[in-house]
């Protein structure tokens, strides 16, 4: 599950950082604002995938899904990321769902 689900951080944070061009370019956000904004949402995703899925980190997963929620929010200033954001969270809880029936292995 661990794995999975920083997988699905990591790569969300990828996505998060190609959005900050397209914001700045395509909808006219002014640069700080978008480097602040998507920066401060990708560096938590990269937090994140370190302590997601770990024995006592709870908080990390309620943490994940929250930060879903904002990507999907995200999608009102730059509209690409509402299909993003919509791919993303279903990942997050697919990983949630299947991580602990196959953790065990066979």
């Amino acid at each position: 599950m661990r794995r999975l689900l920083a997988s699905v951080l990591v790569f969300e944070a990828i996505v998060i950082g190609l959005a900050i061009p397209v914001a700045i370019t395509i909808v006219h956000t002014p640069p700080r604002t978008a480097g602040i904004a998507g920066g401060a949402l990708a560096v938590a995703a990269v937090a994140l995938a370190g302590v997601a899925g770990r024995p006592g980190a709870r908080w990390a997963l309620v943490a994940g899904t929250v930060l879903q929620a904002l990507l999907i929010a995200a999608g009102a200033v730059v509209p690409v990321m509402y299909p993003l954001g919509a791919i993303f969270p279903g990942l997050w809880l697919t990983a949630l769902w299947l991580g602990p029936r196959y953790e065990g292995g066979p």
